[in-house]
C-alpha cells in the first residue's frame, strides 16, 4: 500500500515539531529533475561512447596513432551503458552542463599534453631563476632585489612602473640585442657601435620537439611540480584544516575571536599603522630567509631560543581555552509527535482497527480528506524514527492528555474529543456536525464537542503521542523509518 512510507521528516519550522511522510518511489518532479539530467549529461553513456568514436575514428586533426584508437575502442568497452544517478548531491558546476567545452577524450588529452609539455619550458626557466634568484646563488642580483623591493615599500606609487621597467629590460633590450649583436672578439675593435642595418635574424621562442632534450626536461620539470604541489597541498591542509574546520571546537572558537576581534581593531586602526615600514620589513625578512646561513642559523637555534618560547605560548593559550572557553552546553531539545489513526469497520457500531502511525491528525477538513487521499505514515510504532541529525532524548512515547489544547491549536473542526479516558478525538457522524461550530456561552465559539467515545464517532479516530528529542553530537544517517521531527 503506498499510504505506507519509511522515509518521513519533520517540519522543524513548526511550532510544534510533527513528523511528516513522503511517498515511495520518485515524484514526477523527481522525475523531470532525472530526465533533465540525463538529457543535460547526454542520456546514457552511450552518447559518450559515440563522442569518443568521432575522436578517436582516425580523425587527422591530431595526428592520432594506432594505439589511440584502439585505448579508445577499449574505454567504449569499459564504460557502462547506464550512469548512476546521482540526484541527492549538489551540481558539479565542472560538468559540461555548466561549461561549453569539449567532452574527455583520450587522443584530445594526449595531443594537448604533447603541446602543453612542448611549451611550458619558459614557466620552468622562470621558476628556476626565481628559485636562484630568492636562495642567494647570485647575491648581488638578490641584493639588487632587495633594493627594488625597498622602492617599492617606501614609495608605493612606483608599483606601475615595476611591469614596464621589466618590459623593457628583459623583454625589449634582449630582444635588440639579438638583432644587433656585437662583433667578434676577434676582430679587436674597440668599439661597439649599435647603428645600421640588423645583423640577425629576431628571436623567437618556438616549441620544444617531441623528441628533443628540452621536451623531456620538461616532463621531468612538470613532473617534479606536480609532486612539489601535492606535497605543499597536503601540508596546507593538515596546518590549516584542524584548526580551522571546528573538529577542536575549543581551539577554532578561539581562533575565531582573535580573528574577530583583530577584524575589529584594524577597522579602527588600520589608518594609524605605519603600512610602508611593515612591508618593508617583511619583504626583507622573506628575502633573508632564503639565505642558506640564515637558515642553517634558525634551524641550529630553534631548539636553544625559539622552542621553550612556543611551548610557553602553547601552555598560556591551553590554559585559556580551558578557563574561557566553554563549549559544554547542554544539546538542543525539542518535543515531536505522531497521531495514532485508529478507523471503524462494520459501520456505526462496529469496532476499531489500528490503522497507522501519521505525522498529521487527518481531521475531516484536512486537505488529504478533501482530496479523498489516504494518510500517511507507518503501521508499527517501531518504525516512527526520530528526524536525520536528532536522537531519543527519553526511552518511551508518552500518551497526550491535553486532546482539547492541540484541537484548539490546531483548530479542527468536526470532531469529539474524550476529556477522560484514552484521550481519543474522533470524528462526528453526520455532516451538519462537522460543519457547524455550536455555541458556548456567549462570547466563545469551539469547533468540536465534548464526549467520552460514544456511538456518534465517524469513521476515523486519533490521538497524539509525545517524545522528546535532542541533537547528535556528531551527525549519523538516521536509518530507514517515519521520521520525526
Amino acid at each position: 500500500m503506498d499510504e505506507y512510507t519509511a522515509d518521513a521528516f519533520a517540519n522543524q519550522e513548526e511550532p510544534i515539531p510533527f513528523i511528516a511522510v513522503g511517498n515511495d518511489g520518485p515524484s514526477s518532479d523527481h522525475k523531470g529533475k532525472r530526465e533533465k539530467l540525463k538529457e543535460s549529461l547526454g542520456g546514457t553513456s552511450s552518447k559518450l561512447k559515440d563522442k569518443l568514436h568521432e575522436h578517436g575514428s582516425g580523425s587527422k586533426e591530431y595526428g592520432y596513432s594506432l594505439q589511440d584508437r584502439l585505448f579508445t575502442k577499449l574505454l567504449q568497452q569499459v564504460i557502462p551503458e547506464e550512469e548512476v544517478d546521482q540526484l541527492d548531491m549538489a551540481p558539479d558546476v565542472r560538468s559540461s552542463k555548466y561549461i561549453n567545452r569539449p567532452s574527455f577524450s583520450l587522443p584530445l588529452m594526449t595531443n594537448n599534453f604533447r603541446r602543453f609539455n612542448a611549451r611550458i619550458g619558459v614557466v620552468f626557466v622562470f621558476q628556476n631563476r626565481l628559485e636562484r634568484l630568492l636562495t642567494w646563488r647570485k647575491p648581488p642580483q638578490t641584493i639588487s632585489l632587495l633594493a627594488v623591493c625597498t622602492f617599492v615599500c617606501v614609495e608605493p606609487y612606483l608599483i606601475p612602473v615595476l611591469p614596464i621597467a621589466a618590459a623593457l629590460l628583459f623583454i625589449m633590450v634582449p630582444a635588440y640585442l639579438a638583432r644587433h649583436p656585437p662583433p667578434p672578439t676577434t676582430i679587436g675593435s674597440a668599439t661597439y657601435s649599435m647603428n645600421g642595418p640588423p645583423l640577425a635574424p629576431p628571436r623567437t621562442i618556438k616549441p620544444a620537439g617531441e623528441m628533443s632534450k628540452d621536451f623531456f626536461r620538461n616532463m621531468r620539470d612538470l613532473q617534479n611540480c606536480m609532486d612539489d604541489f601535492a606535497t605543499i597541498h597536503d601540508l596546507i591542509l593538515k596546518t590549516l584544516t584542524p584548526p580551522a574546520n571546528f573538529s577542536n571546537e575549543p581551539l577554532s572558537s578561539t581562533i575565531f575571536l582573535f580573528l574577530f576581534i583583530a577584524t575589529c581593531l584594524l577597522l579602527i586602526t588600520s589608518h594609524l599603522l605605519p603600512w610602508r615600514f611593515i612591508a618593508l620589513i617583511v619583504c626583507w625578512t622573506a628575502i633573508a630567509f632564503g639565505h642558506p646561513s640564515v637558515q642553517q642559523l634558525f634551524i641550529s637555534n630553534h631548539e636553544e631560543c625559539l622552542a621553550p618560547q612556543e611551548r610557553t605560548a602553547q601552555s598560556w593559550l591551553d590554559a585559556w581555552i580551558s578557563h574561557d572557553i566553554v563549549l559544554d552546553a547542554p544539546p538542543e531539545t525539542r518535543e515531536v509527535e505522531v497521531f495514532e489513526l485508529q478507523r471503524r469497520k462494520g459501520g456505526s457500531n462496529g469496532e476499531w482497527e489500528g490503522w497507522m502511525f501519521s505525522p498529521t491528525p487527518y481531521e475531516p477538513l484536512s486537505p488529504q480528506r478533501i482530496s479523498g487521499d489516504r494518510p500517511k505514515g507507518t503501521r508499527f510504532f517501531d518504525d516512527v524514527a526520530p528526524p536525520r541529525g536528532w536522537e531519543w532524548g527519553d526511552k518511551k512515547w508518552v500518551l497526550d492528555l491535553a486532546s482539547r489544547e492541540w484541537v484548539e491549536e490546531r483548530m479542527v473542526q468536526g470532531v469529539e474529543v474524550e476529556v477522560e479516558g484514552e484521550r481519543w478525538v474522533g470524528d462526528l457522524a453526520g455532516d451538519e456536525d462537522a460543519a457547524e461550530p455550536k455555541a458556548v456561552g456567549k462570547t466563545t465559539t469551539k469547533h468540536w464537542e465534548e464526549g467520552n467515545g460514544s456511538s456518534r464517532m465517524g469513521e476515523w479516530r486519533r490521538r497524539r503521542w509525545v517524545r522528546m528529542v535532542r541533537r547528535k553530537v556528531v551527525g549519523v544517517e538516521t536509518s530507514a523509518g517515519t521520521a520525526a521531527s
